[in-house]
């Protein structure tokens, strides 16, 4: 399902606290400056694929900035990747400048000061999702962002096409489709990556880069099981726990910790929606985690905070909060709980 912002029907002196509200909603916080005396209408049209998110952004010309202030109120585990469809976008991070035209992408981390300069009317396509979910190292992120990727041929022009694609069919994908399709388009993104930085990919065949995706999928979809094991996965794949652990190898990550990556992922996003009949321990329990204790450890190891001060908002993410007043702040209530993790 399609969740749909648009500010056509706000007063033109209204739309620039409502679109920059939001955006930091549907995204991360962001400062977002339109550069139009009366500004123009804009939409954000997204839809939740497994642990992608997908937006179709339009809107008047405008520049987005991500400073160090802005990171530290949340969403630094996150990377985008812009699909540019109409306009230019000049993005700079890291000392890195790339011009955006048509048809080109790049990816930008939200980890990291960045700005973005949109100065005509624009549409894109954002591909948003925790770093987590793909095995690229910061070293190697650090290649990739603020680099224009040219679909003209190669691994860029599959990858382009893919999400292209997958953005065109969002909203028709039942629930465990699109977490299947999500997955392999995350798998792609390593892919590039790892061509990019010139890592040698000859330690993972295709055929183990399949399984890798396989796996991965039946994780997500089994993470409430509190059984959920690398022995009773590989039994459900047909491999040797062995072989099991030296695919995830080429992640970077143990079979373990990316199970408690995605299970934290998905208690984030519950406990940051606003409090109903779960509770905290219900959460945890909804995800695979069998103590309480544990799941409050490792939530605060990964989050900085524990899971009662994420849900009660009293932490530094203002996605977590439940934003109050005037059209802004059901826009970015509607953004937040409907679309953003």
């Amino acid at each position: 399902m399609s969740l749909v912002l648009d500010t056509a029907p706000v007063p033109p002196a209204e739309r620039a606290e409502y679109w920059h509200e939001a955006v930091s909603h549907t995204f991360i916080p962001l400062d977002v400056r339109l550069l139009e005396d009366e500004p123009a209408a804009g939409t954000i049209t997204s839809h939740r694929l497994g642990a992608l998110q997908v937006s179709l952004v339009q809107a008047g010309p405008q520049r987005v900035v991500r400073t160090a202030g802005l990171i530290a109120r949340g969403g630094e585990d996150h990377l985008t990747l812009a699909l540019q469809h109409r306009g230019t976008a000049r993005l700079g991070q890291d000392g890195h400048q790339v011009l955006l035209r048509p048809g080109t992408f790049a990816i930008s981390d939200a980890g990291r000061p960045f700005a973005k300069e949109l100065p005509e009317p624009f549409a894109f396509t954002a591909f948003h999702w925790p770093r987590s979910a793909v095995g690229v190292s910061d070293e190697d992120l650090r290649v990739l962002t603020a680099t224009a990727f040219d679909p003209g041929s190669g691994t860029a022009a599959l990858v382009a096409a893919y999400l292209e694609c997958l953005a065109r069919s969002a909203d028709s994908l039942g629930p465990e489709v699109a977490g299947r399709l999500a997955t392999t388009a995350l798998d792609l993104l390593a892919v590039l990556a790892h061509e990019r930085t010139g890592r040698s990919v000859a330690g993972a065949p295709e055929a183990a880069g399949a399984t890798l995706a396989r796996v991965k999928d039946h994780i997500l979809r089994h993470l409430g099981d509190p059984d959920l094991s690398p022995e009773r996965i590989a039994a459900a794949h047909h491999v040797s726990v062995r072989y099991l652990h030296k695919i995830f190898q080429f992640e970077g990550v143990t079979v373990a910790r990316w199970i408690q990556q995605q299970r934290l992922a998905m208690c984030r996003r519950d406990l940051a929606r606003p409090a109903g009949a779960l509770t905290v321990a219900s959460v945890a329990a909804r995800w695979g985690f069998v103590s309480a204790s544990h799941f409050s450890r490792s939530f605060r190891s990964a989050y900085g905070l524990s899971p009662r001060e994420w849900r009660a908002g009293t932490g530094p993410d203002p996605v977590r909060r439940r934003p109050s007043g005037g059209r802004a702040g059901e826009a970015a209530a509607r953004a937040a709980y409907g679309v953003a993790v």
